[in-house]
């Protein structure tokens, strides 16, 4: 299982599944009268970039139980959280589902059944999963993300071996090509062309904000909204979501 960090938490998650799994593996033993590992491992904590893959991981999750045949629905697989986000049961109180409702709507009454349908959507399609573009497996996001983690934590990183430290190969793809590639993709399209130069550029030039609004008469705040917009359209518009990820392809690899 993965516990996804969309925000930093108290404390270090590690110590406490540590924790956890070593109490219950002294409980299982002790019940069925047996020895040694219940678990074997490292608990897997991947850092996420909220706003870039955080919706697609939440869906590629709920999924998992369909993908092998547990059940048909994913609502209907008890220890998945979809039935919750789906309004298919009470949700916890300790479960908070503003965040990722929070991309499909500001009401819940709207939110809810264009996230039920952004799951479903994908029943029966093979997707692959988001986390094998994470970083040596412990974060996920854009080279500008990743970046800024490194400069952050690189040195908490090398005092403990567990974990292992990204390499610092941050690729950069020029501001002009983003453009023209863009206006190449979308067409007469050019309003979508523009916002959609704007989101990659902020994601993948390496340019500061000012540098990046200065080439679309933006001030730095117009260049993170913007890309913020285009986010929360990917996760509501599949059509629209395939066109600048085979785009983001094209101008990466």
């Amino acid at each position: 299982h993965y516990h996804l960090l969309l925000e930093t938490p108290q404390g270090n998650l590690s110590q406490v599944m540590q924790h956890v799994n070593g109490a219950y593996t002294n409980y299982f033993n002790t019940k069925r009268k047996r020895s040694g590992h219940l678990f074997q491992g490292r608990y897997k904590a991947i850092l996420v970039e909220a706003d870039e893959y955080a919706v697609e991981l939440s869906r590629y999750i709920h999924l998992n139980p369909v993908r092998i045949g547990a059940v048909a629905d994913p609502v209907h697989y008890r220890w998945s959280s979809c039935a919750d986000y789906a309004d298919y049961r009470k949700p916890p109180n300790w479960l908070k589902r503003d965040f990722i409702l929070g991309y499909f709507g500001t009401a819940e009454c709207d939110a809810i059944p264009k996230y039920r349908k952004f799951v479903n959507d994908m029943l029966g399609k093979e997707a692959e999963s988001p986390l094998v573009h994470a970083v040596v497996g412990t974060i996920l996001g854009t080279p500008e993300f990743v970046g800024r983690i490194q400069e952050e934590y690189e040195e908490r990183m090398l005092q403990d071996r567990n974990l292992p430290v990204p390499p610092r190969t941050t690729p950069k793809v020029d501001l002009e090509r983003i453009v023209e590639s863009a206006q190449a993709a979308f067409g007469e399209r050019k309003r979508q062309a523009e916002r959609v130069a704007i989101h990659l550029a902020h994601r993948y030039s390496g340019l500061k904000l000012r540098e990046i609004g200065a080439r679309f008469g933006l001030k730095d705040s117009g260049v993170s909204e913007a890309s913020r917009r285009v986010s929360k359209e990917l996760a509501k518009d599949e059509t629209f979501r395939q066109a600048v990820e085979k785009l983001r392809k094209e101008l990466v690899m």
